[in-house]
């Protein structure tokens, strides 16, 4: 998945070339409301929230979507999916989640690949519990997402069945969500048929941690994503669990390792998006997961490049060093989106 030539070009990025969207102001659009910074859950005493945008159409509930960001599970918050959030608001009929969730680098850089996944889990089922006191209806649930953002969608979508309060350890590499109904634990869920969504929209994801340790170096100096993240490199389970002695850890968490057969699970349809020019999430490692979903029999899958883009074209704000902006190159992508969408939650019966 990664390179160093990709690491030097988000440091560029992100050093020389981002304009923030987060400094300017929201668009006044009476078509959404928007309420901000709700707090979800607060795993390990780390308070988690998530923005909530609700269209106005005359609807008593519409289907949501749940929003992860990108950032290499090393940098940035909600705030860099504020304009793709507020667009798909404003021109679909969906309420849209944008969520936070734990980095590596948060709690004094302790934080464990597992327990991000659980963080992304817990917001599925917190929304499930209380969306419809923002307009969502909590049986049409969609998870989205781009690049690390990508790769927590798709777990959700895919690997909601394999909850555990076991806590991801030993010989049970099972997830706790990091928020759980009153009452019920994450065998409860598990039993009950576990977390389930209608739909995933994943663009430029990542499914193989495995070899983004063992061949990519993730956890190494070489990824500039720890120092943009101002932590120290280190094994992305602690330092007792390492990807040579320990590769069941990074499979794990590995969408690409753990396709279950349509015969035994059906997944929800899934689109997936990315850049013609993405040399960090290249179409080629999009398609090759994607070979492999339809080898295991599940079909209901679409393919959508944005010509001649690079990656993170779904960011606010602008970036001159890669050449995009949100104004120019997200638009075409979330158009995509909706009408995806809209094929499923929309479609004239």
């Amino acid at each position: 998945m990664y390179s160093k030539s990709p690491y030097l070009l988000f440091l560029m990025l992100f050093t020389f070339g981002y304009t923030s969207w987060a400094s300017e102001l929201m668009p006044q659009d009476t078509a959404i409301k928007v309420t901000k910074d709700i707090k979800w859950a607060t795993p390990e005493g780390f308070d988690l929230t998530m923005d909530i945008y609700t269209p106005d159409r005359g609807k008593d509930a519409y289907p949501v979507i749940i929003m992860y960001h990108g950032g290499g599970w090393l940098i940035n918050n909600k705030s860099i999916m504020d304009q793709s959030a507020a667009y798909l608001a404003k021109h679909g009929e969906y309420v849209v989640c944008n969520v936070n969730y734990r980095l590596l680098v948060d709690q004094q850089n302790t934080v464990k690949m597992n327990e991000i996944v659980e963080d992304a889990l817990g917001a599925v089922l917190w929304v499930k519990a209380h969306i419809a006191e923002y307009g969502g209806d909590p049986s049409k649930i969609i998870v989205t997402g781009d690049s690390a953002g990508g790769h927590l969608a798709t777990m959700v979508a895919t690997q909601g069945h394999r909850l555990s309060a076991n806590r991801f350890q030993g010989t049970n590499l099972g997830f706790q969500p990091s928020w759980l109904p009153e009452g019920k634990t994450a065998d409860d869920i598990a039993n009950e048929g576990g977390i389930a969504v209608q739909a995933a929209m994943i663009s430029y994801g990542a499914f193989d941690m495995h070899a983004s340790a063992k061949i990519g170096g993730f956890e190494k100096e070489s990824n500039f994503f720890w120092v943009m993240g101002q932590a120290k490199p280190r094994g992305i389970f602690g330092n007792e669990i390492n990807v040579e002695e320990h590769p069941e850890y990074y499979k794990a968490v590995s969408p690409i390792y753990n396709i279950v057969p349509h015969s035994e699970k059906d997944y929800p349809p899934m689109l997936f998006t990315v850049g013609e020019k993405d040399d960090l999430t290249t179409p080629a490692s999009i398609q090759q997961y994607i070979g492999k979903l339809k080898e295991a029999g599940h079909d209901d899958l679409d393919y959508w490049v944005h010509e001649g883009r690079p990656h993170a074209f779904l960011d606010s704000g602008s970036n001159e060093f890669l050449g995009i902006s949100f104004e120019k190159d997200a638009p075409p992508a979330l158009d995509v989106m909706i009408a995806f969408l809209d094929k499923i939650f929309y479609a004239k019966k």
